[in-house]
């Protein structure tokens, strides 16, 4: 398929998808670059392979799966022109990505807790790896969540519709990303001792 060929609308649309993948492929490379170094650093003397992560972790993987099912619901009932359905669900969605990072937050405090510290005498190369990746993943999630708000104000304008949803397509592919993003680093710093 020759690129340049279309309606101006068809040449915008494949613009900002191809745009979105190229920076979620950048995103893509960024996290490959620090599980590749948390492998190679798995290697040091100083690697403690026993620290267990924080429960509160696990709990947060569950609320973003549930998330992005809600975000697909969303997308559905608005492709069905079901605009308060749909609405209904974004807002889930919302608050869902909210409560993620509250328990994101509360899995540093349990590391803390348990004497496990970023940076200083206490710290350990394992540990700085997980703050590091979790931190990194949650700013890329505060994207998303401003992205959700973006989606949001143009749902309740009535932007979107069956036929007519760009907007939304992009903020989910975004935000199913960052879901997927997450359940393999939460797998990744589980089975990589």
């Amino acid at each position: 398929m020759d690129l340049t060929q279309g309606t101006a609308e068809e040449k915008n649309r494949r613009a900002k998808k191809m745009m979105l993948w190229f920076g979620i492929v950048s995103l893509i490379m960024g996290f490959a670059g620090w599980t590749s170094a948390y492998i190679v650093s798995s290697k040091r003397e100083d690697w403690i392979s026993d620290l267990e992560l924080p429960q509160a972790f696990f709990i947060s993987t569950a609320i973003i799966i549930l998330s992005s099912i809600t975000y697909f619901v969303a997308k559905k009932a608005v492709g069905r022109n079901d605009q308060k359905l749909g609405t209904i669900f974004l807002l889930i969605t919302l608050a869902l990505g909210i409560l993620f990072i509250v328990f994101q937050f509360k899995g540093f405090s349990q590391m803390l807790e348990n004497g496990y510290y970023f940076t200083g005498p206490t710290s350990n190369i394992k540990m700085s790896y997980v703050f590091l990746i979790a931190a990194v993943h949650i700013a890329h999630l505060v994207a998303g969540l401003i992205s959700l708000l973006v989606v949001m104000v143009q749902q309740l304008r009535g932007k979107y519709m069956s036929g007519d949803m760009l907007g939304m397509e992009l903020g989910a592919t975004f935000w199913h990303f960052l879901d997927f993003l997450w359940v393999y680093l939460i797998l990744f710093m589980y089975f990589v001792k």
